[in-house]
């Protein structure tokens, strides 16, 4: 029987030509996720039971109980970079090799965040949306140039947020307690902060840009939301998992903050009647941010070089 390779990003076919070739000059049959959606945990088990030794994942889960069901697997490759959806542990004990496409969409990421900070600085889905009903209100906004920028989280897409911060005239300023690029500080201007909750009391923006672990889940909750200014927007490009959204539904509601702008969610798309996607100061686009021709074509082909590349370390190891 042919080995086989689960490929379940949603926008992988957008790209498939080349990325599919390569596989298929390794003698790699392919199952496609022609589903249009992301893949449940019973449909990955099933799919993986075809004499699947490779899987491509998107956002689809990958948890233990998932991955000992996956008998013939022998590596993964994340189409991105966040890997929150893959039992990184277990696939370790069972010897299943994986690797992300680090940097691939680290600036279709960071233009959308920084697209989201114009888009509630100026309200531009509330008046658009105003305009549209024929109607011309006016609302206030107000300028980035000045304003000062707290990123969390300094990994490659924070740092590409920064850059453009950086060049906006923006005032900005990192906290990541892993961070050590002293050098990139300095060629930027920016400002490293060692404590969390000076960046949420002095930033008029704070943009979150960290993977979801079991230290980082609800970083941003009732407490912490406290400290933040009441003009202060919140921008979440990163995972839903960050942010409680009970606790920012509150925020917002009570004007202890401004606004806030996500292309995340905790349940993606959000259930129906959703109290807080409904507020007018509250901006969720469908998780796009990684979403342009550019960054979806380096993701499938990153994404399909390192999979062959793991393959072929596990047939060595053999």
């Amino acid at each position: 029987m042919a080995e086989k390779i689960l490929i379940t990003p949603k926008s992988f076919k957008n790209y498939k030509e080349h990325a599919h070739k390569l596989l298929h000059d390794q003698g790699y049959e392919i199952i496609e996720n022609d589903s249009g959606r992301t893949l449940t945990e019973e449909e990955i088990i099933e799919a993986a039971q075809d004499n699947v030794v490779g899987i491509i994942i998107g956002v689809d889960p990958l948890p233990a109980n998932v991955l000992n069901q996956c008998k013939n697997l022998r590596a993964i490759s994340k189409y991105g970079a966040g890997m929150d959806n893959i039992d990184l542990k277990r696939a370790e004990e069972l010897g299943i090799l994986v690797k992300n496409a680090m940097g691939t969409n680290s600036i279709s990421v960071a233009e959308h965040a920084i697209g989201l900070m114009f888009a509630a600085a100026r309200h531009l889905p509330t008046v658009s949306a105003g305009v549209k009903a024929y109607g011309w209100d006016r609302t206030i906004g107000f300028e980035l140039t000045n304003k000062i920028l707290g990123i969390i989280g300094g990994g490659q897409i924070g740092k590409e947020v920064a850059k453009r911060a950086a060049g906006l005239g923006m005032k900005v300023t990192i906290y990541d307690p892993y961070f050590k690029d002293q050098e990139f500080l300095e060629k930027y201007g920016i400002h490293f902060e060692e404590e969390l909750t000076e960046v949420l009391k002095e930033s008029d923006i704070i943009s979150l840009h960290l993977p979801a672990t079991e230290q980082t889940k609800g970083l941003i909750n009732a407490e912490t939301l406290k400290l933040m200014k009441p003009t202060a927007i919140l921008i979440n490009t990163s995972r839903g998992e960050l942010v409680n959204e009970s606790a920012l539904y509150d925020a917002l509601v009570n004007h202890e903050i401004a606004v806030a702008a996500q292309d995340v969610y905790s349940s993606e798309p959000p259930k129906q009647g959703d109290p807080l996607v409904a507020l007018p100061n509250f901006i969720l686009t469908p998780h796009i941010g990684a979403y342009t021709h550019e960054g979806v074509e380096r993701m499938a082909m990153v994404s399909t070089e390192n999979l062959i590349e793991l393959l072929a370390q596990r047939e060595i190891a053999r």
